[in-house]
């Protein structure tokens, strides 16, 4: 299993990083399979398998259900889980116990906060000094998708760049072991990653980021109408789960199924 050690090795060797988000036991244990480097449990999760419109509605304790699920399906990798809109901006004290129960009910590796307000920066010193791993997220941060004028690519114009390259900068003073950078300019991704000692893992912001990071389902391709620029899919397994269905509901409706070979 990969460890932060490691993975600040793989930044300064310049071998990049692959990061996955996973929700399940069941697709964990292919991960484990895998060579995959990281898990993040995502707050996505509100999207991908809820159904909702945003990661805004996610809870704390269904983080903590998916991600005891996914260190069930797999101990081999380095786990991070998201902490949800509300269960660490009210007070220092809401961020700790949140961070908190999440190690301590999951055994999850660490904890990943979006933002870099002074706030968040305050509540990133303390977590890293009591021992709570955190990673930092910058560009678009769904929690707050509202206030940047929805799922759009941030730090286009000269003084909203300056503000994310700061915020990285901040974050690492803070303590963060790595910054996921979402759909910012490719250029913007490459000045980050360069200026900074820790690992940035990209989402829509370039090849120069330390590593890269997609939702499985995404990835997979079980979505055929979600197709946002950043996205590759690796497979189209949406056809084949729905020609999969069909196939057995017609042996099912003509007898076909089960034969004696599936019978007791």
């Amino acid at each position: 299993m990969k460890t932060i050690i490691q993975l600040f090795q793989n930044k300064k060797n310049k071998e990049k990083i692959s990061v996955i988000t996973c929700y399940d036991a069941s697709f964990a244990r292919l991960i484990s399979k895998t060579n995959i480097d990281c898990i993040l449990v995502g707050d996505s999760l509100g999207m991908v398998i809820q159904g909702l419109s945003s990661t805004v509605p996610v809870t704390l304790e269904e983080m903590i259900y998916h991600t005891k699920s996914v260190k069930r399906g797999s101990t081999n990798k380095y786990i991070i889980c998201d902490l949800p809109f509300l269960s660490y901006h009210t007070s220092l004290e809401n961020a700790v116990f949140s961070a908190g129960k999440v190690l301590k009910e999951t055994e999850a590796d660490a904890v990943k906060l979006e933002g870099a307000s002074n706030k968040i920066l305050e509540i990133i010193t303390h977590l890293t000094e009591i021992g709570i791993p955190v990673m930092g997220h910058l560009g678009l941060t769904p929690q707050s998708y509202q206030t940047l004028g929805g799922y759009r690519v941030q730090g286009k114009d000269t003084k909203e760049a300056d503000k994310i390259y700061e915020d990285a900068l901040a974050l690492e003073k803070a303590g963060v072991f790595s910054i996921v950078l979402e759909m910012i300019p490719s250029s913007l991704g490459k000045k980050i990653s360069e200026s900074l000692k820790i690992p940035t893992i990209g989402i829509g912001a370039g090849v120069d980021t330390d590593g890269q990071v997609l939702v499985l389902y995404d990835l997979l391709g079980m979505n055929d109408d979600f197709k946002p620029k950043f996205l590759k899919k690796y497979a189209n397994l949406e056809e084949i789960i729905k020609n999969s269905l069909n196939n057995f509901h017609e042996e099912t409706v003509n007898l076909s199924f089960p034969k004696p070979e599936n019978s007791f």
